[in-house]
């Protein structure tokens, strides 16, 4: 059974930083792209950051240079390092991974005070 663990949301002020993780297990075939998306309250959700399997990354431009998507494949797990927070980044952020199949984990919430 695939499995995509967030953790390491929280409470930050603006300016901090904050890790995220996605452990991921049971995927058995090759992740095409790994990727983040955040979902604030009353909006859509919306795409972050994505790694390609050849070790491409893209950027929305809200995050670009203040965010950086990376993945460790020896532990099974994709990161987000999210840098010089702003209030408008405040959003539950869920991991994602494209294998052919789509996969989710379950959020990690992440509120930056102003």
């Amino acid at each position: 059974q695939v499995q995509l663990v967030e953790s390491g949301g929280g409470l930050v002020q603006a300016g901090g930083s904050l890790r995220l993780s996605c452990a991921t297990s049971g995927i058995r075939f090759g992740i095409k792209t790994s990727a983040w998306y955040r979902q604030a309250p009353g909006k859509q959700r919306e795409w972050v950051a994505a790694l390609t399997s050849d070790g491409n990354t893209n950027y929305a431009d809200s995050v670009k240079g203040r965010f950086t998507i990376s993945r460790d494949n020896a532990k099974n797990t994709v990161y987000l390092q999210m840098n010089s927070l702003k209030p408008e980044d405040t959003a539950v952020y869920y991991c994602n991974v494209i294998t052919g199949v789509s996969y989710w984990g379950q959020g990690t919430q992440v509120t930056v005070s102003s």
